[in-house]
């Protein structure tokens, strides 16, 4: 049997899955909050004290750069490593990979209702696909067809430096400068980015913050649910709130389009992350779209590109199902 995780700075859930029911059809599964525990060692030793399977493999899918089969989480305290891993836990593999390629990974084996498809295109067969999923991060994979299947490859391309691409993003851009050592695509195109377009768009006076807003956003720790929450209310009227989403689809539109090019992934890109399925209309909005395609010369290559919103929130948990299946023939 094996043990498959999806590694998050907030939850982690764990799963044991068989070969004969695939990563579909998890055996038992189970949900933790990570913060409760001192490392993955001790949590999965507790979950795996409570099943009365068998597990003899592992993988995990974690948010972090994997190098040699050691990980650094990027928004937990632990430091992961196969091989002590697999010793802790006595059994005979355990694999590491990023979670945006436990998410690729899982893509092959979504089914029609785990997607909601934003622009249509005209998917090349074996073509590379791209992944872009905001989420408290920006996190970015690829995948390529080796002739028979196609493989994951892990990116932090999340990191790479943001590029405006009209007047207001260049004035966000010179805001967030002026705050920030380097300014990411992270930095504006994820949960952690959406505060601080709002900032900008509050601190230079383009939208005034209401009384009852600022209210809500002093008694919770994390604005971005509030600022996307009224920016999708019609009742709430926020115009600050809808320009700070308004400007996120473009941006996220944008580096879409740049994943596309990135790996001419003529055989589609995907949007992951826990943001996209909440704001579904924006995403099949002209806006997107307009952001997507705005590639000059190769505007007429990404007509061709279908992009679809990853609905599933579980795909890391089946992606990281997946890649410890196949590798150990059972993909």
């Amino acid at each position: 049997m094996l043990l498959a995780g999806d590694i998050g700075g907030t939850k982690t859930n764990l799963a044991i899955y068989s070969p004969q029911d695939g990563p579909h059809q998890p055996l038992v599964e189970a949900t933790f909050p990570s913060d409760a525990y001192p490392s993955l060692q001790a949590l999965a030793a507790e979950f795996l004290s409570h099943v009365t399977y068998k597990v003899t493999w592992a993988s995990f899918g974690v948010a972090g750069p994997v190098v040699r089969g050691h990980v650094r989480a990027t928004n937990l305290p632990w430091e992961m490593d196969e091989a002590e891993l697999r010793e802790a836990l006595k059994l005979d593999a355990v694999y590491l990979l990023n979670d945006l390629e436990a998410i690729a990974s899982s893509i092959p084996r979504l089914r029609p209702e785990d997607l909601q498809t934003v622009h249509p295109g005209a998917p090349v067969r074996g073509g590379a696909i791209g992944v872009v999923a905001p989420g408290t991060g920006l996190g970015e994979a690829f995948l390529t067809w080796t002739g028979d299947r196609y493989e994951a490859h892990p990116s932090e391309g999340g990191h790479a430096d943001f590029a405006p691409t009209d007047e207001t993003q260049l004035e966000l851009l010179r805001y967030l400068l002026a705050r920030l050592d380097h300014v990411s695509y992270e930095w504006v195109c994820s949960g952690m980015g959406i505060p601080n377009i709002y900032a900008f768009y509050r601190d230079t006076g383009r939208a005034p913050e209401p009384d009852w807003l600022r209210e809500q956003l002093v008694q919770v720790g994390d604005p971005t649910p509030v600022i996307v929450t009224n920016a999708l209310s019609a009742d709430s009227g926020c115009a600050l709130c809808r320009l700070t989403l308004e400007m996120f689809v473009s941006v996220l539109g944008a580096e879409a389009g740049n994943m596309a090019l990135k790996v001419l992934a003529t055989g589609g890109v995907y949007i992951g992350g826990g943001i996209p399925p909440r704001i579904l209309p924006l995403l099949m909005s002209e806006r997107f779209r307009r952001a997507f395609l705005n590639k000059g010369r190769f505007a007429r290559l990404l007509e061709n590109v279908p992009v679809h919103v990853i609905m599933n929130p579980k795909a890391a948990l089946i992606g990281a199902a997946a890649y410890g299946l196949e590798m150990h023939g059972h993909g």
